[in-house]
């Protein structure tokens, strides 16, 4: 292993572990090691996504069960500080993004460039695989994707939620003058506003029943909003060619595909019910094509690209920064209507870092 001319990678490292419902303890624990074709990265930036909330909370999402202590997050930033025997040592040094999973290559999925969809996939932060609330890890060197300087640690974090919204928006089928229902305006909804923006579409609806999210989404993107206790979206001809839920609520999921034209698209992106009802009639005389989506294939540099030339404003959806010590109020502050997007810091907190009582 090539390391920093400034020393070598210490062998261990101060990490934020989950170890029961709603407790994290800051530890001491090994640095992960580097096999021949990855890289080490000090962590510089973490965003805060909806699974490590439901991991702190619920210990579970579907079938991936805590059952072991964990350590959460996976969408980072950060600097190659050592690299495999593998990887060129020029790589040490460069400022990257993190595509945080590990496919095997081999399977039929993977062979088929569906690598998301890899039976043996190792995802950042989904059991047993350890994440990012810590100051080190490690990943292969093609999913460590060089950042320009332009970008800070936030955005460059943050190209990950980003990468969901690219595959929606692909999923989704939109281009110039496309018209999308957007239900729900929280993170991935407003990234997802954001990007329906950047990809062409000229009408982007999104309801919500919070009125200042609503407001939000009007900054974001959004050419109009709709409250969804006042309006019966499935009734109010809005006729457009892509719905994408990112609430996970049946109600809303139900509505919107009924507002979906022929021949149009519904993505499921939110984390809602393992299963609920659809309007089948509606999905099969109008021709609707109904999908989800699972992470995402090949998207940073479409993310890069994005953020870099100011399509997408990433930096401006961070409400929240907090330190290692206080990654459990991160994790809590997506229950303030006001907070967006909440980073952590595992190495050096900026002195705009959050207090504790702002997550409350």
């Amino acid at each position: 292993m090539t390391s920093t001319g400034t020393g070598a990678v210490p062998s261990t490292m101060r990490a934020s572990v989950l170890t029961g419902p709603r407790t994290l303890t800051v530890q001491e624990v090994p640095v992960p090691e580097c096999a021949s074709d990855e890289v080490v990265i000090r962590v510089a930036a973490v965003g805060v996504c909806g699974s490590d909330t439901h991991y702190f909370r619920h210990g579970r999402i579907g079938d991936f069960v805590v059952d072991a202590p964990l350590i959460l997050g996976h969408e980072l930033s950060g600097r190659i500080v050592a690299v495999g025997t593998e990887v060129p040592a020029t790589r040490v040094g460069e400022r990257v993004a993190v595509e945080p999973q590990r496919p095997c290559r081999r399977c039929r999925q993977c062979r088929a460039g569906r690598y998301n969809l890899c039976p043996d996939m190792e995802f950042y932060a989904t059991p047993p695989v350890d994440g990012a609330f810590a100051e080190y890890c490690v990943i292969r060197t093609e999913f460590a994707h060089t950042v320009p300087d332009t970008l800070s640690d936030e955005a460059a974090a943050l190209l990950e939620p980003l990468s969901v919204a690219i595959t929606t928006m692909r999923k989704a089928g939109v281009v110039p003058g496309s018209s999308i229902l957007i239900a729900g305006a929280g993170p991935i909804g407003i990234i997802c506003a954001q990007t329906a923006r950047a990809f062409g579409a000229a009408r982007i609806v999104v309801s919500d029943p919070v009125a200042e999210r609503r407001e939000r989404a009007l900054r974001f993107g959004a050419t109009e909003v709709i409250d969804p206790l006042d309006t019966d979206i499935a009734t109010a001809g809005l006729d457009v060619d892509a719905f994408v839920d990112a609430s996970g609520a049946p109600a809303a999921v139900m509505a919107g595909i009924k507002a979906v034209g022929p021949a149009g698209r519904a993505v499921l992106v939110g984390l809602g019910s393992s299963e609920m009802p659809l309007p089948v009639e509606h999905i099969q005389n109008r021709e609707i094509t109904v999908t989800g989506i699972f992470r995402y294939t090949d998207t940073w540099p479409a993310a890069i690209h994005l953020a870099a030339t100011g399509q997408v404003d990433l930096d401006a959806l961070v409400t929240g920064r907090f330190d290692l010590e206080h990654a459990p109020e991160a994790l809590e502050s997506d229950l303030d209507p006001a907070g967006l997007k909440s980073v952590v810091y595992p190495v050096s907190a900026p002195a705009s870092v959050s207090a504790p009582a702002s997550a409350s």
